[in-house]
């Protein structure tokens, strides 16, 4: 378990350094120009990316940034046949609701975000500028940006993973009754985690086996303390012996973690009608507008629940992570009635960590459940309980194996 989470911490580390490369270094000189800065959060998007730009009010007054939903905010403008021509993007279904004018008081800057028109603005690649004009006429350009195409990995990423989730999610819903996208996603994740279920059982196993031998582990380190050498070869020994693999239990999550990560933005930003460009053809003519998104007769699987759906998602994730070490837990305990006062501490660290962990990621999962979409915590909600009953039977059969039958004989 400790292994998997620091992998998927790395992960994200990876992931959010990635996504600061091709940062506008330029950014406060550029917003610090004239009354009205403008400068976008990057130089360069690939192609499908949320375009992020800034506006800074350098002014004594406080402006406003219009919203002319279903249009976009401020005027885009693209670089083409040797002249600058103005993009207009509209879209009918768009939930203006969740768009308003931005107000910007003096001396202070506001992020705003194209996420709404991605694909209708920025529809090839090429060079592009935003411009804002003010009542007086005058107008203030951004600095010029750049729409690349896609990497390899991009590109990958898209077409085998969020594509065939996306589309899945939206054909679930058009055959459901009432178009009900909570039932779609309940589905949805139920199908996907069966796929994933071989690789996840695999990495059950895989972490059972190490906690198994996890004392013997200590004892090698504790006898050949302060020798690394010899410790690594006695460690390496006692896996060939166990066969196990240190790595069986991050391997399957290496294979789940792009799906996920699909179906988890897929559940986020799928309602986009921007987005209906990534449907297959033979679904392009199902309306967006035509989806249920409420749950419960309560939920707007659209909007955020900070109370509901946070306490419940983290309770459910505390109760996995309970669960997943409770075996571990059993065993130590039996143990520590025969051990001296002198090893009484063997994976004393790691123990301590670990339940840190039962309790600290909870946490997290229900803060960022806090700041998501409904419908994401519905999956991860979803995601979670079928995670529990997967371990709930992994303990059983573990017990099963493990643990001998004790026939008692009566006395005549």
């Amino acid at each position: 378990m400790k292994k998997n989470l620091l992998l998927l911490g790395i992960i994200m580390m990876m992931f959010t350094l990635l996504r600061g490369c091709g940062s506008n270094s330029d950014l406060n000189t550029t917003l610090s120009q004239g009354d009205i800065g403008i400068a976008t959060g990057k130089t360069e998007y690939a192609y499908g990316k949320e375009v992020k730009f800034y506006v800074q009010n350098n002014t004594q007054t406080e402006i406003t940034i219009t919203s002319d939903c279903p249009y976009e905010y401020l005027d885009v403008f693209e670089y083409k046949n040797n002249e600058w021509v103005q993009l207009s993007a509209e879209h009918d279904e768009i939930d203006c609701t969740t768009i308003s004018d931005i107000k910007i008081a003096a001396g202070e800057r506001s992020s705003l975000s194209y996420a709404k028109w991605t694909y209708s603005l920025f529809s090839e690649t090429g060079r592009y500028q935003i411009r804002y004009t003010d009542s007086n006429g005058t107008i203030y350009y951004s600095n010029e940006f750049s729409i690349v195409e896609t990497g390899i990995l991009t590109t990958v990423w898209r077409e085998a993973f969020y594509k065939p989730i996306y589309n899945g999610l939206i054909f679930i819903i058009e055959v459901m009754p009432g178009h009900s996208l909570a039932l779609a996603i309940i589905i949805l994740t139920l199908i996907i985690r069966t796929i994933l279920l071989v690789p996840s059982q695999h990495a059950i196993k895989s972490q059972k086996k190490l906690q198994e031998i996890q004392p013997k582990l200590e004892e090698i380190k504790q006898k050949y303390a302060g020798n690394q050498e010899k410790i690594a070869m006695e460690t390496m020994r006692v896996w060939q012996e166990n066969k196990v693999n240190p790595f069986g239990s991050c391997l399957p999550l290496l294979v789940q973690f792009p799906i996920l990560i699909a179906l988890f933005y897929t559940i986020k930003d799928g309602l986009n009608p921007d987005k209906i460009i990534l449907l297959y053809d033979f679904q392009k003519d199902f309306s967006l507008a035509l989806i249920n998104t409420n749950f419960l007769g309560y939920f707007d699987l659209t909007k955020i629940d900070f109370y509901f759906f946070p306490v419940g998602v983290g309770l459910l994730q505390f109760l996995q992570m309970k669960l997943s070490m409770a075996r571990k837990a059993k065993k130590n305990q039996s143990k520590e009635i025969a051990k001296t006062d002198d090893k009484q501490d063997f994976a004393s660290d790691m123990e301590r960590a670990n339940k840190m962990m039962i309790y600290m990621m909870p946490l997290m999962i229900a803060f960022f459940t806090a700041s998501v979409p409904t419908g994401v915590g519905l999956y991860w909600g979803v995601s979670t309980t079928y995670g529990i009953v997967q371990q709930i039977v992994a303990n059983r059969e573990g017990k099963d194996k493990t643990e001998p039958t004790i026939r008692v004989i009566e006395k005549q």
